[in-house]
């Protein structure tokens, strides 16, 4: 989470194919592609881009600074939520979203997409709710207003935070820390202090409520052992959402079956539909109507003897490929 006042214009976009190309090739040698962490990294580059198409939807960043003073003042929970998506420059973006992209994998792959979702959206309330609460608690209790209180920050660094406390909670390996070898459980800490020793414009309390929300998001969840109810929610919202998607792929499917028939040639799994019976000499399913097989010609009473044992037989003397090329000729 970077603080300061944002320049217009200041944008060299350099970095961003560099970033893009690193995405892709972390993509491609994965057999399974974690869905939500690419589309954090979609959204916080296509905010931070704002292509016409999105910007007269997209508030300004100066209308999303997190700010505790507004925030409190005004109810502007607008800066509360969306200002984690926003970034100061090109580097900052670069920077938070290579770390994205390394902890997303590694925690989308863990946990499923679903549990994945749920933890983010967690983490986000908690960890801005965490240092709104302790900007405010050092201005009542200590009436130190400056520059916590009234400090303007964005940036997805918070929640990366807490996501370094959640991946290393169980670790018992080192890490390296801008060259400093820590415990892998002690990395965040280490790291919080580290950066504001050599990048003092970054936000303190940001960094230290996305590791205090870590830590809360372990014990909550260490202490409930019932279901997740935010992954509840999300699964059913889903599962909603690719209800359409399921029911024009299976009507497309229906229409397909319909046009090319129900039947399988070449001994494959045998199975029983409902009105349609197999035939015995080359397993095309064939209706209930019909008393021959439309495939081979063999009776559906196969095993009465006389001309369909014959034609039976005879049917399984062709090959694979001949039934096939009969099938196409015959559906044209």
């Amino acid at each position: 989470m970077d603080s300061g006042r944002w320049r217009r214009g200041a944008v060299s976009r350099g970095m961003l194919p560099l970033l893009a190309l690193h995405a892709v090739n972390e993509y491609y040698r994965l057999p399974w592609k974690p869905p939500v962490t690419a589309g954090l990294l979609a959204s916080n580059t296509l905010i931070y881009l704002r292509p016409s198409f999105l910007d007269s939807l997209l508030p300004f960043v100066d209308e999303v600074w997190f700010n505790p003073h507004l925030i409190l003042k005004n109810k502007d929970m607008k800066r509360f939520f969306l200002s984690v998506f926003y970034h100061v420059d090109e580097s900052h973006l670069v920077y938070n979203m290579i770390s994205l992209l390394w902890k997303g994998i590694q925690l989308e792959t863990s946990m499923g997409s679903t549990e994945f979702a749920s933890m983010v959206v967690a983490l986000l309330g908690l960890s801005q709710g965490i240092t709104l609460l302790l900007a405010k608690s050092l201005l009542v209790f200590f009436d130190y207003g400056r520059p916590y209180y009234s400090e303007y920050a964005v940036g997805f660094s918070g929640l990366l935070f807490a996501m370094k406390v959640i991946l290393n909670s169980h670790s018992e390996n080192f890490t390296n820390v801008h060259g400093l070898i820590v415990p892998a459980r002690y990395a965040a800490w280490a790291e919080l202090i580290l950066i504001q020793m050599f990048v003092p414009r970054v936000s303190f309390l940001g960094h230290l409520g996305g590791i205090l929300a870590g830590i809360l998001y372990l014990k909550l969840k260490g202490s409930y052992s019932g279901p997740n109810p935010l992954t509840t929610i999300i699964r059913e919202l889903t599962s909603l959402l690719r209800w359409p998607v399921r029911f024009i792929r299976n009507t497309f499917r229906l229409r397909r079956r319909r046009i090319l028939g129900q039947g399988t040639v070449g001994g494959g799994e045998r199975r029983s539909l409902s009105g349609t019976w197999r035939c015995q000499a080359c397993t095309y399913d064939n209706s209930d109507w019909l008393s021959n097989c439309e495939m081979c010609g063999t009776s559906q009473s196969s095993e009465s003897g006389g001309f369909s044992r014959q034609v039976s037989r005879r049917s399984r003397d062709l090959s694979l490929e001949e039934l096939r090329r009969r099938r196409v000729e015959r559906f044209g």
